[in-house]
């Protein structure tokens, strides 16, 4: 199947993720039809794109769902699709949304060092996923509102919290407690102890779009972080042209090529060659995205065309204290087939694939 066809397939029979309740999940599909048109000039990615978010926006710019009070970081991701709604339809609503995650940012809680909790429910903390689901927001928002201080304001959150989760090997902790109270987290450091490659797609994904917005006195402050993680990432990436569950463990049993991951480093390495980070880095992000299309995307027992081999979710600590953050941890989450975490962005992938043709 065609991959445009897949992308087309998927969002006419996705359904959403919480039951229409405004979330990140929903988001990493809204991010990939919005790229789609902006790459394609199609309307029918625009007309999907409509049709998913209809249910969940009021004329008031409410939220089907949301709650601001939960200081959730995932809920601000979706909300980068409003812009794009906002320009094509000139519909007043979407910026009203947009007003509302604005909001919610501007009272958010933050650590000690300056950075947003991950979640109300996850005090002190700082998660490589978090950095996606936030700052490209608050950027854009900032951009499209003319306010500096909170472009600038995310600009030196990123470069907070890559201090926070730096390890010596160039690439990332999934998370930091601040406060050191985790019992996942290392006593001195705060890291969670194990690489997790979809973290780290978090955090190539919310560089790249970052750097695509900022000014370019800003991009400056990021882009040799950016250049270097990606260097450091571009190591792990396998003969398969996909990268493991467990970045860096390729013998440990049960580690398996992760689609999700490899997806989002398909999508971010690409990006990072247009943007002149990382010269020969679009041969890496076309090769994972073709091994995700060689390899993964295959027709499941009725014949619907699947992504498979994702992990449908991995987190730390919390109410499940089978999130320890241990290798085994994440090894046991289950491993699904299209799952819009690896969907969405392999369609992001794809759309910037084009892009570049």
């Amino acid at each position: 199947m065609d991959v445009l066809d897949f992308a087309e397939s998927f969002a006419l029979r996705y359904r959403a993720y919480k039951g229409g309740a405004w979330c990140y999940e929903d988001g990493c599909l809204y991010r990939a039809l919005v790229l789609l048109h902006q790459t394609t000039g199609q309307a029918r990615w625009l007309d999907l794109l409509i049709r998913l978010t209809d249910p969940q926006i009021a004329p008031d710019g409410t939220l089907f769902g949301y709650h601001p009070t939960e200081y959730n970081i995932d809920n601000i991701l979706a909300g980068r699709c409003l812009f794009h709604l906002s320009q094509e339809t000139g519909d007043p609503r979407y910026l009203k949304a947009a007003q509302r995650l604005a909001d919610q940012l501007r009272h958010h809680p933050r650590t000690s060092t300056g950075n947003y909790w991950h979640k109300q429910i996850y005090p002190n903390q700082v998660w490589l996923d978090g950095l996606y689901m936030g700052l490209p927001f608050q950027i854009e928002w900032g951009v499209a509102t003319g306010d500096s201080g909170l472009v600038r304001d995310a600009v030196l959150q990123f470069k907070t919290a890559l201090e926070l989760t730096r390890r010596p090997d160039g690439l990332y902790a999934h998370a930091c407690d601040v406060s050191r109270k985790m019992p996942w987290c290392d006593p001195v450091t705060g890291h969670s102890h194990t690489l997790w490659s979809r973290s780290l797609g978090w955090l190539a994904m919310a560089l790249v779009d970052s750097l695509q917005l900022l000014p370019d006195d800003l991009s400056g402050e990021l882009a040799p972080s950016a250049a270097a993680f990606l260097k450091s990432a571009a190591r792990y990436q396998t003969d398969t042209g996909r990268w493991w569950q467990i970045t860096d463990r390729p013998h440990l049993p049960g580690n398996y090529l992760e689609s999700s991951a490899t997806a989002m480093f398909a999508y971010a390495f690409q990006v990072a060659e247009r943007l002149g980070l990382c010269p020969g880095a679009k041969d890496i992000g076309i090769r994972a995205l073709n091994a995700l299309s060689d390899t993964a995307l295959s027709p499941d027992s009725d014949g619907v065309v699947r992504l498979h081999d994702i992990c449908a979710v991995a987190g730390l600590g919390g109410a499940n204290v089978l999130r320890d953050g241990t290798p085994t941890y994440y090894l046991s989450e289950p491993v699904v087939a299209d799952d819009v975490k690896g969907v969405g962005p392999f369609l992001m992938a794809v759309a910037e694939s084009l892009r570049s043709a």
